[in-house]
């Protein structure tokens, strides 16, 4: 009960709102949870696609990946999908995440219910989720598959985390709605926090966080975006 009611307290200061009676909006940082355009193939595009996961997921006995922002849990569900489809035994993947205001089951289930492929892997990470108390959480979701979830503020999580990501998934609220996530000093954990030739990938193309990222020591790249978006971000350690 405990956890329910600062679940609750969370969604207050996010002031979560739901447009078509389907996606989550966040009227406190002014930003959708996920692409209007589709949030599952922007996962895909700027996400998979851009850390080109495919590939180094094959040939990696152990990999990875960090998140700003979980949210609804759609990136790791659809990552987890992906890895499913073309993992062999013996391989592990550990996706780690870092969320101020986490959702409840009821919020995560009903921004979700618009894929229904994906109904299976949701309930099963739920019923962890509906477990969990109010700090971090480490669940086996299958024998090669781990979920970490750090809850709290992104800059104090990342510099304290002990691992370091070969790809990190950048998908925090908009930057000019909620600068934090994308300052300098952020940004510069996040390097400290990656691989020797590990990657990054971000919808965001604005340029003050592009420089924020070449400052840390990322090479950068802005490459096509998702949808509507003109323009993404990539880059690499």
């Amino acid at each position: 009960m405990d956890s329910d009611k600062k679940t609750s307290a969370a969604e207050a200061q996010l002031g979560l709102i739901w447009e078509n009676e389907i996606t989550p909006y966040s009227a406190t940082y002014g930003d959708y949870y996920f692409s209007g355009n589709d949030g599952s193939d922007e996962c895909r595009h700027v996400f998979i696609d851009g850390n080109n996961l495919e590939e180094r997921l094959r040939e990696a006995k152990s990999f990875t990946i960090a998140e700003l922002g979980f949210g609804t849990g759609l990136n790791f569900l659809e990552t987890w999908r992906f890895w499913q489809s073309i993992r062999k035994p013996g391989q592990a993947m550990n996706f780690t995440s870092f969320e101020r205001h986490p959702l409840d089951c009821a919020s995560i289930r009903r921004g979700l219910g618009q894929w229904p492929e994906l109904k299976q892997h949701r309930d099963i990470m739920l019923e962890y989720w509906s477990k969990r108390d109010s700090g971090s959480q480490t669940w086996q979701i299958d024998e090669q598959t781990s979920l970490r979830v750090i809850i709290g503020e992104a800059a104090f999580g990342v510099n304290s985390w002990a691992k370091h990501a070969d790809a990190w998934y950048l998908d925090g609220f908009s930057p000019s709605k909620n600068p934090q996530m994308w300052s300098e000093v952020l940004m510069q954990s996040v390097f400290n926090h990656t691989t020797q030739g590990g990657t990054f990938a971000t919808y965001t193309s604005a340029g003050w966080v592009r420089r924020n990222l070449g400052s840390a020591g990322f090479a950068v790249r802005r490459v096509p975006g998702h949808g509507k978006k003109r323009h993404m971000t990539i880059g690499s350690k």
